[in-house]
């Protein structure tokens, strides 16, 4: 009898750990979130990682992120892993031709030789910096495209949840 409670209270603990960690938090709005992902574009090129690095520290429902990748880790549990598709209009938006910019040559920061591909920071009207890039150059002007790198293009995440705070 004193061997059989001892199997039964062993059980029970059994029982209630696997229960707990099923009912395991879950990342919800308002929780600090750290996460490592790998950002893949369509082709399979990884664009940017944290793997090998500090994991990705969020609060989810802030806006700090893509509406997408937020959406991806609501729900998610630490320890986690997940790959999602991301849509350009849930990452980036769409790639807009009206974002070019076309700027006289003498606008630009003195000591720059612009060249195709080129990254630049601009000013914003908000007083903060955007990154562009020169798309074309003439004698006279350059033009920049103030798109985001990933604008138009769907994103693929692999993602896991490191830590809900």
């Amino acid at each position: 009898m004193f061997k059989i409670s001892y199997i039964v209270l062993a059980v029970i603990l059994m029982i209630g750990v696997m229960m707990t960690g099923c009912n395991a938090a879950q990342a919800k709005n308002g929780d600090t979130v750290q996460v490592h992902y790998t950002l893949k574009l369509a082709d399979g090129t990884v664009s940017q990682s944290s793997i090998g690095s500090e994991p990705l520290e969020f609060t989810l429902g802030a806006g700090q992120m893509i509406p997408g990748f937020e959406k991806a880790v609501l729900g998610m549990k630490v320890g986690e892993k997940k790959t999602v598709i991301i849509p350009s209009d849930e990452a980036y938006g769409p790639y807009r031709d009206d974002m070019m910019l076309e700027v006289s040559r003498k606008e630009l920061p003195s000591g720059i030789t612009p060249e195709v591909g080129q990254r630049l920071g601009m000013r914003r009207p908000d007083g903060g910096t955007s990154l562009v890039t020169i798309i074309s150059v003439s004698d006279n002007t350059v033009t920049l495209d103030t798109n985001h790198p990933l604008a138009g293009r769907d994103l693929t995440f692999e993602i896991e949840l490191v830590k809900i705070q």
